[in-house]
């Protein structure tokens, strides 16, 4: 129950792309920006963030041992990390009125494991409502950038996604990203990843103004 002393509820802002878009790097700046205005920001990332989270992170990412498995398989590894990230960090914080900013969310397994692996979206998307307890994101800011530039970027850094996965594969997340930004526009912002890092700051801090009704410390 809310009482007079309790802080509000804080934002739950998520960062999506397809691989490459840059989402590792904007998440720090972004979030050194709000902290820059006094404002408490925790940074979180999925799969991860939690004990639990790390170890399936690696069976989840790791090229090696290379363990094939389906899609389904894989929808249930991330939403058990997920359940326990919801549970352990975002909830809190934001029942507490921090910020959350989060690397990937249940949008990541809807449009990899659900475009990407071709398993029924509605299957996918009752998932995640369960994994999350029906905690969606307020702000979803998505990188979008050409799926050879994404891939190009990457260089050494090749998780199992990258490896064994066709361009096909990443085509379909792509599209699938922008549906979902299409069927949403008020949740999600499209932010061009092919621009400089700085653009694209600028582009994330001026879409955190859409929470502005509700939360004023998100305006500039």
């Amino acid at each position: 129950m809310v009482t007079p002393s309790s802080p509000p509820r804080g934002p739950f802002i998520t960062i999506e792309g397809p691989d490459g878009s840059g989402k590792s790097s904007l998440l720090p700046r972004l979030a050194a920006t709000l902290r820059a205005r006094g404002l408490e920001v925790v940074t979180t990332r999925e799969p991860g963030s939690t004990p639990l989270g790390e170890r399936i992170r690696s069976i989840v990412l790791d090229t090696e041992p290379k363990i094939d498995r389906t899609g389904r398989a894989d929808a249930l590894l991330f939403a058990a990390a997920r359940t326990q990230h919801v549970d352990e960090v975002i909830r809190p914080a934001i029942a507490r009125g921090a910020i959350v900013l989060c690397d990937r969310y249940a949008d990541s397994s809807m449009a990899y494991q659900g475009a990407g692996s071709e398993i029924p979206l509605a299957e996918i998307r009752a998932l995640q409502q369960f994994a999350t307890g029906g905690l969606w994101p307020d702000l979803t800011i998505l990188l979008d950038l050409p799926v050879e530039v994404g891939l190009a970027r990457k260089g050494d850094e090749i998780t199992r996604f990258e490896a064994y996965h066709d361009r096909a594969y990443h085509e379909r997340v792509r599209a699938a990203f922008l549906g979902f930004a299409a069927e949403e526009p008020g949740r999600y912002a499209i932010v061009d990843a092919t621009a400089g890092p700085d653009a694209v700051l600028e582009a994330a801090e001026a879409a955190l103004g859409r929470l502005g009704a509700r939360w004023p410390e998100l305006r500039r």
